[in-house]
C-alpha cells in the first residue's frame, strides 16, 4: 500500500512536479484552497484527507509533537530544513516513503528528511 501526501504551501513546486510524474500521490495546500491556513487547522485538514503531511516549517513539529504528548491522533509529518536536503534527493526520499509505507506506518508519527 502506499501513502498520499499533502503539501504544505512553502513547499517548491519542483518536489511537487518530481513527485507526480513517479506517480506519487499529492495534493498542495493552494489547490485544496487552504493556503494562509493556521498549521493545527493543516494538519487536521490532511488527517481528515488521509494524506500525511510534509512541510519544510518546523512549526508543525510543535503541533506534531503536542498531539503526540496529548495523544491526539494525526495522520503524520513529513519534515526536512531546507538547507538540509537537495531537491531532487526530497523527492527521491518522498517518493520512497510514500511507496513503501501505508498509512498505518505514518499515523501519528513524524519523520524526518533526509533519510
Amino acid at each position: 500500500m502506499t501513502i498520499a501526501l499533502y503539501m504544505d504551501e512553502q513547499v517548491p513546486k519542483p518536489i511537487t512536479t518530481g513527485l507526480r510524474q513517479r506517480g506519487v500521490d499529492v495534493l498542495t495546500v493552494q489547490e485544496d484552497n487552504h493556503t494562509g491556513v493556521l498549521d493545527p487547522i493543516l494538519l487536521d485538514r490532511a488527517t481528515e484527507l488521509g494524506r500525511v503531511i510534509f512541510s519544510q516549517d518546523d512549526d508543525f513539529l510543535t503541533e506534531a509533537h503536542r498531539r503526540q504528548a496529548e495523544g491526539i491522533n494525526f495522520a503524520g509529518v513529513i519534515y526536512t530544513h531546507q538547507r538540509n536536503v537537495s531537491i531532487g534527493d526530497c523527492v527521491r526520499d518522498l517518493e520512497v516513503i510514500a511507496k513503501a509505507s501505508n498509512p498505518e506506518d505514518c499515523a501519528n508519527c513524524v519523520y524526518y528528511l533526509p533519510l
